[in-house]
């Protein structure tokens, strides 16, 4: 290989690596460029979220509703999880296979392994199936983080998938993304 192509090739895989993230060594599903406005009704971005969605309350999964998706979108999938847990990141909700009409998901999503939209939930780190309201220790408040991936196809996954094969099925396959993040503090 002459020294031309050399740096040809070492220029496009760079660019690929940094534009694109097109190498993936933790094994993560990357994120485009294109944000997804996800909201609630029941809490603002930033805001605490009030003990109807939590463990001191009857833990329903909160109302969500999303918009600027792109058009060619097959499927959707939303994680939430707390990354400020002692242990690391806990994981309350893994659901995918959303259908590509969903703008929203409604307050209180029963804990189904397949929703009859077609949509399938996975294992949250309660080791239960769909979603389980933040339930942190005493003390300061955590971030809880809602995102919402609009992807180009609908995901081989059986319903019961955790966080970590979500990401890897959903690798190379996000068209757009976004995330609405809630705080909560639990008092003794």
């Amino acid at each position: 290989m002459n020294m031309r192509a050399g740096f040809w090739f070492a220029a496009t895989w760079f660019s690929c690596l940094v534009t694109t993230g097109c190498a993936d060594h933790a094994g993560t599903a990357r994120e485009p460029a294109l944000k997804i406005q996800i909201a609630s009704s029941g809490f603002a971005d930033g805001r605490p979220i009030p003990d109807q969605y939590t463990c001191a309350g009857p833990n329903l999964s909160p109302p969500l509703t999303w918009t600027n998706v792109p058009v060619d979108v097959k499927s959707f999938a939303l994680i939430a999880d707390d990354p400020d847990a002692p242990g690391g990141t806990w994981v309350h909700w893994v659901i995918y296979n959303l259908p590509p009409t969903a703008t929203a998901l409604a307050e209180n999503v029963p804990p189904l392994p397949q929703l009859p939209d077609g949509a399938r939930q996975g294992f949250n780190d309660f080791g239960q199936t769909g979603y389980s309201g933040p339930c942190p220790p005493s003390g300061k408040p955590h971030r809880y983080v809602f995102k919402i991936y609009a992807l180009d196809r609908t995901l081989d996954l059986s319903a019961g998938a955790t966080k970590r094969q979500l990401l890897r099925a959903m690798d190379g396959h996000i068209l757009a993304a976004g995330q609405l993040t809630g705080t909560y503090q639990r008092h003794q």
